[in-house]
């Protein structure tokens, strides 16, 4: 059983009135963000280490156990031993620490303890020294047998500081912060100012490590640019998305009355909205929205295609763009059906994607062309994406 344990604490260096695990952070609190990646590495339990309960922090703590885990709030070592079954493996990140999904789950898949550390050179604040020439990185994979070791310890004692010190004299293995990771928003914040640059960095390293190439290259971009304004203005992702929605309605409506072109970039601007309000809706836990936003962006280009095509068929007088756009649809729609999120390769197509080139070439003048390159395309990506399932064991 993997369990989590989270601190709050301290209190922000610029507001000594609120704890740092309590401030805002992507559209959530901090400590509601750590517990996603705790949950999205696997954890079933949060234990959450605290000094005194505010409004912030308890409501902070009932949105974390809406999400199917269970969290127990603790003020000692004992406490949290007794929470934790004995054999339990416990992912521990620091008070205030700020980081991306992908660290947290490749220090989940370590075995044995080991801390994340990072050269004392490079340590940022709030990263405690180890020894050996490493500071802490603020990650950490223990047995619940050091947390036993700290509740024989007087009460006074750090509670996180002295899981440090028995795991480093437990020769716990060291694994290097990559490099990278301070570029995505690695370190540990205290302050409310710096805390939400560190934001906007992590919201681009979210929406940059997407994988298609219509998300990194097209999406990636526009996020960049609108993510941060809409977390700012506390804005939803329903109502993001409910506005793609609508200019998806609105682009179906102008391809029917002949302005096919005009409609097909509505259509595209409404699946970027709907992309934005999936990543904002992800940000606030709200998973199954989430996925509705993600399924209505292939509803709206695929329902856009064949709207065009039948618009087009009807124009040339015969059914070639309408056989073609079907085809387009179902061959588009079983190529997403056979792709692993995880494993999907830059150069496949998506649904975004194929509205993207029948929009270009309509845009050009060839919709025919456009719709039997967008086929083409999806017939590679599904070829691809078959032999990718077929070599997995």
């Amino acid at each position: 059983m993997l369990a989590g344990l989270l601190f709050a604490i301290h209190d922000a260096d610029d507001r000594p009135d609120r704890l740092a695990a309590t401030l805002p952070f992507s559209g959530v609190t901090l400590i509601e963000y750590q517990a996603r990646l705790l949950i999205a590495a696997g954890v079933a339990q949060v234990i959450v280490v605290v000094a005194r309960m505010t409004p912030e922090l308890l409501g902070a703590i009932n949105r974390i156990g809406r999400r199917g885990v269970s969290v127990d709030t603790v003020r000692s070592a004992a406490e949290a031993v007794e929470k934790l079954h004995p054999l339990a493996r416990v992912l521990m990140l620091g008070d205030g620490l700020v980081t991306t999904d992908a660290i947290v789950k490749a220090m989940a898949a370590e075995e044995g303890d080991c801390l994340l550390v990072v050269p004392e050179a490079d340590a940022g604040p709030g990263f405690e020294r180890v020894g050996g020439q490493m500071a802490w990185a603020g990650v950490a994979r223990l047995s619940a047998s050091r947390i036993a070791e700290v509740a024989g310890l007087p009460q006074d004692y750090d509670l996180q500081s002295s899981l440090l010190r028995f795991a480093v004299q437990s020769r716990a293995t060291q694994v290097l912060l990559p490099t990278d990771a301070v570029r995505g928003g690695h370190g540990i914040e205290r302050q409310a100012r710096t805390l939400e640059e560190r934001g906007r960095a992590v919201l681009m390293t979210i929406v940059s490590g997407r994988r298609g190439w219509f998300d990194r290259f097209v999406l990636a971009p526009i996020a960049r640019l609108a993510l941060p304004l809409l977390v700012d203005r506390g804005a939803a992702g329903a109502s993001v998305g409910a506005a793609g929605l609508a200019l998806g309605v609105a682009g179906l409506v102008t391809i029917g009355f002949g302005l096919a072109s005009a409609g097909l970039v509505i259509a595209l601007v409404a699946c970027v909205a709907l992309a934005l309000g999936s990543v904002l809706s992800d940000l606030r836990d709200e998973a199954p929205l989430a996925r509705w936003q993600t399924l209505a962006i292939g509803g709206i280009a695929a329902a856009s295609i064949l709207v065009f095509a039948f618009i087009v068929a009807g124009r040339a007088g015969e059914n070639t763009a309408l056989a073609i756009g079907t085809a387009l649809i179902a061959i588009g729609g079983l190529a997403e059906r056979a792709i692993l999120e995880r494993d999907r390769r830059l150069w496949w197509g998506s649904p975004a994607a194929y509205l993207l080139i029948v929009g270009a070439f309509a845009l050009l003048g060839f919709p025919v062309f456009g719709l039997g390159f967008a086929a083409v395309y999806a017939t590679a990506t599904l070829a691809d994406a078959i032999e990718r399932l077929r070599r997995d064991p």
